[in-house]
């Protein structure tokens, strides 16, 4: 096998092969193979009809062109090594000239990886505007994190806005519970809003085991638009605490933030 490379541009390039015809004796031997497996000829076992009956029957231009296929691809990975070409892609292969007993001659062009070459950095300068962060910023972050540290502690009295409290809650329409309306332990954090319209107000002053109910418009499911009543019982209140300000916060805190 002969071949050459032509660079048509910085990403693609053009390998023009040629194929000696007793190069491609081993496609041709296979060619025939498989022919042979796919043709029934009275007389002849599959697998075992000669060479000669095939050429006869299928004609000689099917394996030759069988074999041809076979062998561009295998050529065109040796040129590719030979010629140390860094492909992308799959390529675009044309045969300029074949006949039976002749060379096989093609072309295949294909994308390849540009050549990049990178500029001396120490020639290059980059300015730098000058950070400036501000006290409300630093107090900003700081207070950030200790609500990323903070714990909660369960406390013996009333809950207040900002507590969080563990409940149990049941809504009913004129007496009839609502489907996928009752909850039970579930977490909340008092004056977030985040659960039904109006249980914020009314946990406010209650405290472990006490019960209470209110009103609100549901919004969702088979009942929405209408009013419920939703029992609520208070598991427990827990009050969150900010970790201190101090070394061993500031260490905690580095110590998460290279996780």
């Amino acid at each position: 096998m002969k071949s050459t490379v032509e660079t048509l541009s910085p990403t693609r390039v053009r390998l023009a092969i040629e194929v000696p015809f007793v190069e491609l004796e081993p496609s041709l031997r296979k060619a025939y193979r498989e022919i042979a497996q796919q043709v029934t000829v009275p007389g002849f076992r599959k697998g075992k009809v000669p060479s000669a009956v095939i050429d006869q029957r299928v004609g000689r231009g099917a394996v030759l062109n069988e074999a041809v296929q076979e062998a561009i691809p295998e050529n065109i990975v040796a040129a590719v090594r030979e010629h140390e070409v860094k492909t992308l892609g799959r390529p675009e292969v044309e045969i300029t000239e074949f006949g039976d007993g002749e060379p096989l001659k093609f072309t295949a062009e294909i994308d390849v990886r540009p050549e990049i070459t990178l500029p001396d950095l120490s020639t290059v300068e980059v300015t730098v505007d000058e950070l400036q962060i501000g006290d409300n910023e630093i107090d900003s972050q700081v207070e950030a994190l200790r609500e990323r540290f903070a714990t909660l502690k369960t406390v013996e009295r009333a809950a207040q806005d900002d507590d969080y409290v563990q409940i149990d809650m049941k809504a009913t329409v004129d007496g009839e519970e609502v489907p996928g309306g009752s909850a039970t332990n579930i977490s909340h954090e008092v004056g977030s809003k985040q659960l039904l319209p109006g249980l914020d107000e009314v946990l406010v002053g209650l405290s472990a085991g006490d019960e209470t109910s209110f009103s609100t418009q549901l919004v969702g499911g088979d009942f929405a638009g209408r009013d419920a009543d939703v029992a609520v019982t208070v598991r427990t209140v827990k009050e969150k605490q900010l970790p201190a300000l101090d070394d061993d916060f500031a260490q905690l805190a580095s110590e998460f933030d290279t996780l």
